[in-house]
Order: C-alpha cells, then structure tokens, then sequence
C-alpha cells in the first residue's frame, strides 16, 4: 500500500513540473551562440526575424530561410549553400527558456538519431 501511495505522490508532484517554454520571445532579435568545435571555442552571432536569419561567423555571412512550424519549432535552410551539405536543412526545436536564453536541439531534417544540443542567448531585440 506505501508503494502505492508513494508513486502516485511522486506521479503528481513529477506532472506538475513543465519546463518555462516563451518561444515566442526568442523569433526575432539578435543571438549569439558558441560552441566547441575540435577544441576550439567558436561564437556566431545572428540576427533573426520571422523568416530570414543572418548569421556572421568566422568572418562569413550567410542568409537563411526559417520556416516556424509553431512556436517553437523551425526548419532553417540557407538561401545559397556552397556544397551538397550546406544545403541540407535543420530543424530546431526550443526545449527550454529563461529571460535571456533559450535551450534547443538540432538535427539535420531526417536524421533524428544524430540530435545535438546547445544555448542560445538573446542580445537585443
């Protein structure tokens, strides 16, 4: 009987905790997002607005499209890949957010068994 008890108590508490998902606040702006890339640290920046996202890494610029499959999924492809894997699109899904920052996942579209994961965090509006 304590087993009982004790799992629908731990069922309750568990289904009331959903994590702060504002994805609203985060389509457009300006971002920053750094990752390791063998070993190295890398920032890009980007800015974004509904549709278009413009990124500056490396000293490079490139323009993509974003389609918002609701709030807080998207599909980005870029407007002008160089090369077959430049011209595959990503989908991204916003798993979390807080004021400044959002964490997401990534996979190329079709590849769910290769999801990465990452922070953005959001520099003006």
């Amino acid at each position: 009987m304590r087993i009982l008890v004790f799992i629908t108590l731990l069922l309750l508490l568990s289904a009331c905790f959903t994590p702060e998902r504002n994805c609203k606040a985060f389509k457009t702006g300006k971002f920053s997002f750094t990752s390791v890339v063998l070993g190295d640290t890398l920032t890009t920046t980007f800015t974004r607005n509904d549709s278009i996202e413009i990124d500056y890494y490396l000293s490079r610029v490139d323009t993509f499209s974003v389609r918002w499959l609701n709030d807080c999924e998207c599909i980005v492809k870029k407007l002008r890949p160089l090369t077959f894997q430049d011209s595959k699109a990503v989908q991204m899904k916003i798993l979390t957010t807080d004021k400044s920052t959002y964490t997401f996942e990534y996979n190329l579209v079709g590849d769910t068994g290769n999801k990465q994961r990452g922070m953005v965090t959001k520099l003006s509006d």
